[in-house]
Order: structure tokens, then C-alpha cells, then sequence
């Protein structure tokens, strides 16, 4: 089934496929491996793909893309591309360009969305992740509301389809919707979670302003040696959540997608193996019944695989709040 025949109406009347495919790429893994999944992916029917800057394969999504528009299996209208804004280019003067390097990247005319990465902006220059001597993030001071309206100008220009923002607590989101002059509402806020942190509250706060609430991390992420600490669980793995899948003859992975899913989440997917990108886009096929989501509700330990920790020493460090 194309995921395409699944979608969500956001705020600005555009559509978001109800699954997508995520290509962040961990350092130890080659970019060629996201490429042949990206491609799989589309074969597959997934039309909904996720990238940012900071992943470095914008480029390699690019070509990806534009393979599968000449050899005739999508249209550019066909893809739902998202990509983020990184941390250095919060200066309003640096939104636009940052943007554009993007597309340039990407070999499109247009992102169907584009979000701002984290609410903490971090020292501009080429380097992702500047640090001073002593190793501490060189973090700045820009006010993300200011980082928001030149975020609007790109939606006028047409450079990015719908606008919206990642890793943002509810609080940031307030001062966003709050603000004075606010010309459009972010459509998403793509957030880790997962039946470990299911983001009940946060999730109703997006719920009562029409925000959608996309899921990165949704299966419990891929355990990059940088970010994740090895010793955290693997969702996976869940003995609950493992008769679950068997009760239902269902991977795991499709039990995890599913719940979200029902709860009027977008997840992100996330595989390098054939087998597997091609039985996560049957997550239409099934459904939970009440008694079914109320024990996945029960796995919650509001549990973060991926705690940001190079942004922690910043005031706008989003997740000391509890959503």
C-alpha cells in the first residue's frame, strides 16, 4: 500500500504523507547505504522523505529523487521532502541562504517543509558543532522569533511549501504562537517518540493548536555511537511490546509505527534493510484495539534516546522542561 493514500491535513492546507522515511546518517555509516535505502523507500511506496542539513546526505537524497523522477516512478509533486534548518543559521540574514543551499543540495526548486532543527542557536560558521578550548558548545544568542519570521519570508518566496519546528517544547511554541505579527502557525513540531516517551502532554498542547506532531526516533532510534548512549534499552526488544507483534503476527516495528500512528502522530521510519522498508509502509494494513493502545500506553518512562546534550547549556534548551 502507497503511504500516499494516508495523509494529514496541516494548518496551511497543504497535506503530510501519515509516514514517512528518515535519513539521518550516523558518522560510522556510508552515505551510500542512505541512498540505496532512500531508494528502496520509494520503490516501496514510501513518499514522505525526512532529511535535514546536519546530516550531510541532503546531496545524496538529491540524487535519489531525481533517479526516480526520470526513470518515471514519482513526480516532484509525488515527494513530501522535508529538510531543517541547523543551529548556525538562526540569524534571520542566514535563514534564506541556508535554505537555498539546501535546494541546491537537494537539486529542487522547493522543500514541501522546512523546520527550524533545535530552539537553541548555536555560533555561525561552517562548523556544526563549534567548541571553544575547553570543548563547550559555542552556543548564540538569537531569538528564535526573529529566526521564525525570516522562516516566513521562505514560505513567501515560495522556496518552502509549509514551516515548522522541531525539538520545541510547548512553552517555545506559545512564544512562537504568541507572537506579535505572527503570519503563519508552524504546521509541525517533529519531536522524539516512541512508546518510551510517548509525549502525551506535549502531544495534546500540538493537538488543541493544530499542530501536528511528527515522530523522529519512532522506533526507538538507530543508536548512533555520537548521541545515544549504548547501554539504553532497545524498544525493539520490548518483551510487551514483542507479544504484542505476535499476538497480531506483526514485527515489532509495525506494533510501534501503529500506535503512533493512532494517535494521530506522523512517524518517521527508519531501516537500511529492504525486508524491512517494505513491511513498515504496512502499517495501514492493521489496527490496535483500545485495550491494545492501553498497554503500549503503559510502556511509557519518558525515556530520551537522544538528550541533545552539546545544546543542554543554553535557556532555550528545550527539554528541561517536562514537555
Amino acid at each position: 500500500m502507497n503511504s500516499k493514500h494516508q495523509q494529514v491535513k496541516l494548518n496551511d492546507g497543504h497535506f503530510i504523507p501519515g509516514l514517512g522515511f528518515g535519513t539521518y546518517t550516523p558518522e560510522e555509516v556510508p552515505k551510500s547505504k542512505t541512498m540505496e535505502a532512500t531508494k528502496m523507500a520509494i520503490d516501496a511506496g514510501f513518499r514522505h522523505i525526512d532529511t535535514a542539513y546536519s546530516y550531510h546526505v541532503e546531496e545524496e537524497v538529491g540524487q535519489v529523487i531525481q533517479s526516480k523522477i526520470a526513470d518515471g516512478t514519482v513526480k516532484r509533486e509525488d515527494i513530501f521532502l522535508t529538510s531543517k534548518l541547523w543551529c548556525t543559521f538562526h540569524r534571520p540574514e542566514l535563514v534564506q541562504p541556508s535554505l537555498e543551499r539546501s535546494l541546491k543540495k537537494l537539486q529542487l526548486d522547493y522543500v514541501d517543509l522546512y523546520l527550524i532543527h533545535y530552539p537553541v542557536p548555536i555560533k555561525p560558521g561552517e562548523d556544526d558543532f563549534p567548541t571553544d578550548e575547553n570543548g563547550k558548545s559555542m552556543l548564540d544568542t538569537v531569538d528564535f522569533c526573529a529566526t521564525w519570521e525570516a522562516m516566513e519570508k521562505c514560505k513567501d518566496a515560495g522556496l518552502a511549501k509549509s514551516i515548522g519546528v522541531s525539538n520545541f517544547n510547548h512553552r517555545q511554541l506559545e512564544m512562537i504562537l504568541n507572537k506579535p505579527g505572527l503570519k503563519y502557525k508552524p504546521v509541525c513540531n517533529q519531536v522524539e517518540c516512541h512508546l518510551y516517551l510517548n509525549q502525551s502532554k506535549l502531544l495534546d498542547f500540538c493537538q488543541s493548536k493544530d499542530i501536528v506532531l511528527v515522530a523522529y526516533g519512532a522506533l526507538g532510534t538507530q543508536r548512533p555511537k555520537r548521541w545515544v548512549d549504548p547501554s539504553s534499552p532497545v524498544l525493539l526488544n520490548d518483551p510487551i511490546l514483542c507479544a504484542m507483534a505476535k499476538k497480531h503476527s506483526r514485527s515489532s516495528a509495525l506494533i510501534a509505527l501503529r500506535y503512533l500512528l493512532q494517535r494521530g502522530i506522523v512517524p518517521l521510519a527508519q531501516s537500511y534493510k529492504e525486508k524491512e522498508i517494505r513491511e513498515n509502509i504496512q502499517v495501514f494494513d492493521f489496527h490496535l484495539s483500545s485495550e491494545d493502545m492501553k498497554v503500549l500506553d503503559g510502556l511509557n518512562k519518558n525515556f530520551r534516546y537522544v538528550p541533545a546534550e552539546f545544546l543542554a547549556g543554553h535557556p532555550n534548551y528545550p527539554f528541561s522542561d517536562e514537555y
